[in-house]
């Protein structure tokens, strides 16, 4: 019992030493840190839009309570302030002919309640503004025109953040794992992507970068240096019929930077394969772009998806989700090297060789027969 939990231990300990750092989370969020930035964090406000729907919910909850009341509280000081100067209040023994600047307000917590139902339009009829001060009729006015503006603003931000198109890139979904195996005779690395929703993504396009280290032949290190993946799909890589899931395949050939790859050397690689969706919602014509990462360990050599999509009885096409990152072992070669080698020696069996040894000599033939 002892001798295997310490081997339990043992490996937990040897995977968890081996976890990568992925600069893009599986969720497609990205895994990066600013640091030392010259500039102040005040310039997030010259984009006071972007700033407010970039936020948490909680923040922004909070800043939308926090706007109202506080707009609310201030006004209700300035009412107060009013009714103060004008000697309006009880404690000042107005005599009976006097005519208050807003009727009703009797301290503080009535001034707080006046300015909650100027604001919000409540318009009980019990509090109410006077002619008698243009104090009064002025911040009257400039208190339903800031209420307006941050009614305005605030119920639009909520509305916006609802209705991102960020959300919707949550119904897009990409397989857990990726593979590699022969796929139309070359050998292919492949990554199902399952739209989750019946409305459709107008345009879509799909694309990866490889990030890894590199050494450039002057000594220079590049950390995260991108190299375009292409994925390709059988019906086109441009305007997808994306109602069903798809299978997207890269193709490793020379060019491809998995060429120089191996099943057994794989792992042993530093590389981390992001994978983009772009599309346009086709309910809001907003666009959207889906993203998710793998790093060697997500990347499976020779296997393959297993079938998601059956016929029914009924002659309705069933997608199974439960298979949907499950994987079949195939045969498989063990790099692309070999596949290519493999594929040009057939090519050359084809074509037959040449002897360079053979020499054609031409004979001259003599008749020796005499009439």
């Amino acid at each position: 019992m002892f001798s295997y939990l310490r081997k339990r231990f043992t490996r937990h300990l040897r995977e968890r030493s081996r976890r990568r750092a992925r600069l893009v989370s599986k969720d497609g969020r990205c895994n990066i840190e600013f640091g030392n930035v010259e500039q102040s964090r005040f310039v997030f406000l010259i984009d006071i839009w972007t700033t407010i729907l970039d936020l948490r919910w909680r923040y922004k909850m909070t800043i939308f309570i926090s706007a109202f009341l506080g707009s609310w509280f201030l006004f209700g000081l300035l009412w107060y302030v009013v009714a103060y100067i004008h000697k309006d209040l009880p404690e000042f023994n107005p005599s009976i002919n006097h005519t208050p600047c807003v009727e009703n307000i009797n301290g503080l917590t009535s001034a707080f309640l006046f300015s909650l139902e100027t604001q919000v339009t409540i318009g009980y009829g019990f509090r109410c503004v006077t002619e008698q001060c243009a104090t009064a009729i002025f911040l009257l006015i400039f208190q339903s025109i800031l209420g307006v503006i941050i009614n305005s603003f605030m119920c639009g931000a909520i509305l916006a953040k609802i209705s991102r198109s960020k959300n919707r890139a949550k119904t897009i979904t990409f397989s857990r794992y990726a593979v590699i195996s022969k796929r139309g005779g070359k050998l292919c690395l492949l990554i199902r992507v399952a739209n989750l929703r019946k409305s459709l993504l107008i345009g879509s396009h799909i694309y990866g970068k490889l990030l890894k280290t590199t050494i450039t032949p002057e000594g220079e290190t590049i950390i995260l240096d991108q190299v375009n993946i292409e994925f390709i799909v059988d019906a086109g890589n441009e305007n997808l019929f994306f109602i069903s899931p798809l299978t997207i395949y890269h193709i490793i050939d020379k060019n491809s930077p998995f060429f120089h790859m191996a099943a057994e050397t794989i792992l042993q690689q530093d590389f981390e394969l992001v994978v983009f969706l772009d599309g346009t919602v086709e309910a809001t014509s907003a666009t959207c772009q889906v993203r998710t990462s793998y790093i060697p360990e997500e990347v499976l050599w020779g296997y393959r998806f297993a079938p998601i999509v059956s016929k029914t009885k009924e002659g309705k096409y069933r997608v199974d989700f439960q298979n949907f990152s499950k994987t079949v072992a195939v045969e498989t070669p063990h790099c692309a090297f070999c596949l290519h080698n493999e594929r040009e020696a057939k090519a050359k069996e084809k074509k037959g060789f040449d002897n360079p040894g053979f020499v054609l000599s031409e004979v001259n033939e003599t008749s020796d027969t005499k009439m």
